[in-house]
């Protein structure tokens, strides 16, 4: 096997920190497979994409980041619309992009024999959703932009130090159902205006978020479309009725559910702040576009 230039990216609080040992055992198996690794663990996230950017900006043969959606976030901003690969190893909470790309779960050992095996192939190559803020640099998502109470869940389930595991975004809806209230939309689709009250907003390239929920369980990778799902007004009743049903995906043969597609989305409303794969991203509007092929990963 040809020695590759390998830049691993360690999230050492992934999981609350119960995953601090995965990175150093990766850089050890990637090492003992005969690659050249360069092995980056900083104490914030903010220095560690400032010393990951300056060691992606060396061209290594790929980027591979170990932790949740958060670090996911990281390497897509890193490496996408690139030639450089990016390696997961999920040891995180939610891990929904892992999921969608078939990745072992709950295996760390599984996950870096699959990416051992991946170096020697073609990379598998992905779309990536592009964020356009006004007067914010673009950034890139994988996953899935929540746009609605599943974003008010997210920000609360951040700053949460219990439960420590994907139940706490579960315990975080709970809470936030207390205060359960629409919002008013302006979504354009593809130029096409979309004016609609909802509960929940998501516009996805995967198929699923907070930690297995298939919120858009048709949406596929590499099928150059966003699905955009709206849940209309509802009551607490009604919200806790359908809400386990989203773990099978079988919310969607609710008439209460849309899910629409488009390469282009605008989406507009008042006091409601995005995040895209678990990650803060401000206040709407906001501009995404699905970018077909800007993502090379390394899965099967």
């Amino acid at each position: 096997m040809t020695a590759l230039r390998i830049v691993v990216a360690i999230n050492p609080t992934a999981s609350f920190g119960k995953g601090r040992a995965v990175g150093p055992a990766v850089v050890q198996s990637l090492r003992g497979a005969g690659h050249r690794v360069t092995a980056l663990s900083e104490p914030t996230m903010a220095d560690l994409h400032r010393e990951a950017e300056k060691a992606v900006a060396l061209a290594p043969d790929a980027l591979v980041v170990v932790g949740g959606d958060g670090m996911v976030s990281l390497g897509a901003n890193l490496v996408a619309g690139t030639r450089i690969p990016l390696g997961i190893v999920p040891s995180g909470t939610g891990n929904d992009v892992s999921r969608g790309l078939r990745i072992p779960i709950g295996d760390t050992d599984a996950a870096t024999d699959q990416l051992l095996s991946a170096l020697t192939r073609e990379p598998r190559v992905i779309d990536a959703a592009l964020i356009r803020h006004a007067g914010e640099p673009d950034r890139w998502y994988a996953g899935v932009l929540s746009a609605g109470f599943d974003a008010l869940v997210n920000e609360r389930a951040n700053l949460m130090r219990w439960p420590r595991g994907k139940s706490r975004y579960n315990v975080a809806l709970f809470r936030e159902l207390a205060t359960l209230k629409p919002t008013t939309y302006r979504l354009v689709l593809d130029g096409v205006e979309w004016n609609t009250a909802g509960t929940l907003v998501s516009i996805a390239n995967n198929t699923s978020f907070g930690g297995g929920m298939l919120i858009t369980p048709d949406a596929l990778l590499d099928d150059g479309l966003l699905d955009v799902c709206v849940v209309e007004p509802l009551s607490r009743i009604a919200f806790l009725g359908i809400f386990p049903r989203v773990f099978k995906g079988t919310h969607v043969t609710d008439p209460r559910v849309s899910i629409r597609r488009a390469k282009h989305v605008r989406i507009e409303a008042d006091g409601v702040v995005a995040y895209a794969d678990g990650e803060r991203v401000g206040p709407l509007p906001l501009e995404i576009e699905i970018v077909p092929g800007a993502l090379r990963i390394l899965s099967p």
